[in-house]
């Protein structure tokens, strides 16, 4: 194979002077990267490429070996086979882990970073990785689920870093809303394959439905001319059945004749069912399209209260530590309502949570009152929910464990999760962190459980479980408090909020909760004019790459006028700056 140029043209107009153009660098190359897991190939990738103007999102589903080719990219892991060039500086924001947040004094300052390992929140340490890897001044950053745990303010930041960040980016979220503003390019990882898609989120999702919608056509083909072929192969037997021999008592000369024509039509029958035959056999077998079984039953009835309230709490107050975190503060939990309890990193959520569960970490200190209805039947996740599962046993004996539902049933909900067919008998300890994190959700959904409290309930978690954990809490019969800094999920679940502000909480119902949840960051609030600059800019890059390598049905007079268009608007754009 020759080795890559590292350079190669993408027509990218610089600053809206037409006739000027830059040359694309090539940050990274990759070939014939082979790596497996126990017997499973878990990468088969012959060749990948990173250019300078590319933002890659690298999605697939838990346990596909999203981190794992991340890693290989970064030099920080060998593969098994093939070999990985880096032609610049790049930097690796890590998804979990203790780091410092390096020398560079500003980025400290903009993203409120803390140098101490002890009691910093979860939020803080992401902060804290974000600092470390931009602090390298990077021309490729590569990021593994960089919003995790971070609060509106964080995310804001991250946001706007990533937006003018100068150099190429690969970037592993669930965040939705980050994919569909900053990617102009797609790696869908499955079965240890590459899919690549020019194009942002919202034109991956576009094209893999048509993908769905075209490969259940040729399947419903498929299933429909094998019905008939066998049909008509059924026919010919029994018409073969019914030609009749010769009668015992007619003559010989006309017996030969009789016989002869009874011998052409079973010979002419036989050729016609071997060729249907033949046909069956290479008629191209088309699989079934992988779609998920629908919940019919609601999950949370079995046991409901009937109260109006499922919690009263008085909060005089919140101490963790040295620091009080909240004081003369209160809120209820109407029953079968869905909270979602929202505020900044370190304003104490989980602490609050862990205080009503009566967590004995003595650290927490919570004075008022705490009041459930006794008919309240808790089901609990938090990050170390490890503590709930048994390791060394299989998924289904895990959820069948507590579950109050049948085991077909039960498999039902764990596949729109994402544990399909055969993943459910095997042992959680040779699972990933996100199969793990499904597992203990599948057994929460599951249980005797009227109410449910969940710390950052998508964290690990790929996107395709979590458009399917949205739609079984949206459906979800009990009461749920929910923590969680995915605008999305919110957006879909909750029926009110609970917001930190300051040392009070503030309660938002229903017809507020759109105006009120996220003021400063959606996707149709209107970016500052550097933000839409990037992101016309980042389109430009995606229509050269459309221009350089045409799909079916492009057409390049099309793509050239919205290049010239997009370029004239962003000189129109930098001269209001």
């Amino acid at each position: 194979m020759c080795q890559p140029n590292v350079f190669a043209v993408l027509f990218l107009r610089l600053r809206g002077v037409k006739g000027v153009f830059l040359m694309a660098k090539i940050m990274l190359t990759a070939a014939d990267l082979r790596m497996s897991y126990g017997d499973r190939t878990l990468l088969d990738i012959d060749q990948l490429n990173i250019y300078s103007t590319d933002r890659i999102g690298l999605i697939g589903e838990n346990g596909a070996g999203k981190t794992t080719l991340l890693k290989i990219l970064a030099g920080e892991m060998q593969p098994e086979g093939g070999r990985v060039r880096r032609f610049v500086q790049s930097a690796v924001i890590h998804q979990e882990g203790f780091t410092s947040p390096g020398e560079d004094q500003k980025l400290s300052a903009l993203l409120r970073t803390r140098e101490s390992r002890e009691s910093l929140s979860g939020g803080e340490m992401t902060r804290n990785r974000i600092a470390q890897a931009f602090s390298l001044h990077p021309e490729l950053l590569m990021a593994d689920e960089p919003t995790t745990d971070l609060d509106e303010e964080g995310l804001r930041v991250l946001w706007k870093m990533l937006v003018d960040f100068s150099g190429a980016i690969l970037l592993i979220s669930h965040d939705r809303a980050l994919l569909k503003s900053l990617c102009n390019r797609i790696w869908y990882l499955r079965d240890g394959k590459i899919l690549d898609f020019p194009g942002g989120y919202d034109d991956f999702i576009a094209e893999r439905d048509r993908r769905m919608q075209r490969e259940t056509f040729e399947y419903e083909q498929y299933k429909a001319e094998k019905k008939r072929l066998k049909e008509s192969a059924q026919k010919m037997v029994e018409r073969a059945s019914q030609v009749r021999k010769a009668p015992g008592r007619m003559g010989n000369s006309e017996a030969r004749l009789h016989k002869r024509e009874w011998t052409d039509s079973v010979l002419q029958l036989s050729h016609a069912k071997r060729t249907l035959q033949n046909r069956m056999e290479h008629l191209e077998v088309k699989e079934k399209p992988k779609a998920l079984p629908e919940i019919k039953m609601k999950l949370g009835i079995f046991h409901p209260v009937e109260a109006k309230t499922a919690l009263e709490c008085r909060c005089d107050q919140l101490v963790v530590g040295q620091r009080e975190l909240l004081r003369d503060t209160g809120f209820v939990l109407p029953t079968g309502s869905r909270t979602a309890l929202i505020g900044p990193n370190g304003c104490g959520k989980t602490s609050l949570l862990r205080a009503l569960m009566n967590d004995p970490d003595p650290a927490i200190r919570l004075e008022g009152r705490i009041r459930w209805n006794p008919a309240v039947r808790i089901g609990r996740f938090d990050q170390h929910h490890e503590q709930t599962l048994d390791m060394n046993q299989s998924v289904l004996i895990n959820i069948m464990e507590t579950s109050v539902y049948p085991e077909h049933f039960a498999r039902t909900v764990m596949a729109c999760l994402g544990l399909r067919g055969e993943a459910v008998f095997k042992p959680l300890g040779l699972l990933s962190g996100g199969e793990k994190a499904k597992t203990a959700l599948g057994k929460l959904l599951l249980m005797d459980c009227n109410t449910l409290l969940l710390d950052e309930p998508t964290n690990h978690l790929d996107l395709f479980t979590m458009e399917e954990l949205e739609k079984l809490l949206s459906a979800y019969g009990g009461t749920l408090l929910l923590i969680s800094h995915d605008e999305e999920l919110i957006r879909k679940t909750a029926t009110r909020i609970i917001r930190f502000d300051g040392k009070k909480l503030v309660t938002i119902e229903d017809g507020r909760m759109e105006r009120e949840s996220n003021p400063s960051r959606t996707t149709e609030a209107a970016p500052d004019r550097s933000m839409e600059i990037s992101l016309l800019e980042m389109r430009m890059a995606v229509l050269s790459s459309r221009m350089s390598r045409p799909l079916k049905g492009d057409r390049p007079d099309e793509l050239q006028q919205e290049y010239f268009t997009l370029a004239d608007k962003i000189r129109e754009l930098k001269k209001q700056e």
